[in-house]
């Protein structure tokens, strides 16, 4: 559990409630009851902290995770959709957040005044959401 958590970088208990939810199969364990985390485990494990980052709920994960460990996406195209349209929301996010380095940025090299710097009007409800 230790090395599984230093290799992913998520906490051991972080990885014990993803197997409490189902988010992660239960791993086969040692005769003394430790855990045995296989690589596809820790791929697992790293998609999920990916993911996570990305703003998406862990439920809306399950599916996925599902697909990924056991078949084809090719059968799945809704979940394809989904993490296609997913894709989209975060090249938003990165774009809007590129916006605001770069605001932050001229402000420092201008100081206080900076009144004609281009802000792109957001108008895409789950942008802003994502924003929030």
């Amino acid at each position: 559990m230790k090395q599984t958590a230093g290799h992913t970088g998520i906490p051991e208990d972080t990885i014990r409630y993803y197997e409490k939810i189902s988010l992660l199969p239960r791993v086969d364990r040692q005769e003394n009851g430790h855990r045995v985390y296989r690589d596809k485990d820790i791929e697992t494990l790293r998609l999920i902290g990916f993911l996570k980052k990305t703003g998406m709920p862990l439920e809306r994960m399950k599916p996925f995770l599902k697909v990924s460990a056991d078949g084809d996406s090719a059968d799945y195209p809704e979940l394809v959709d989904f993490m296609r349209q997913h894709r989209e929301h975060m090249v938003k996010q990165i774009h809007l957040l590129q916006q605001a380095v770069d605001f932050v940025d001229l402000k420092l090299e201008q100081g206080t005044h900076c009144q004609n710097y281009p802000v792109e009007e957001q108008t895409d409800a789950s942008v802003q959401a994502g924003m929030r």
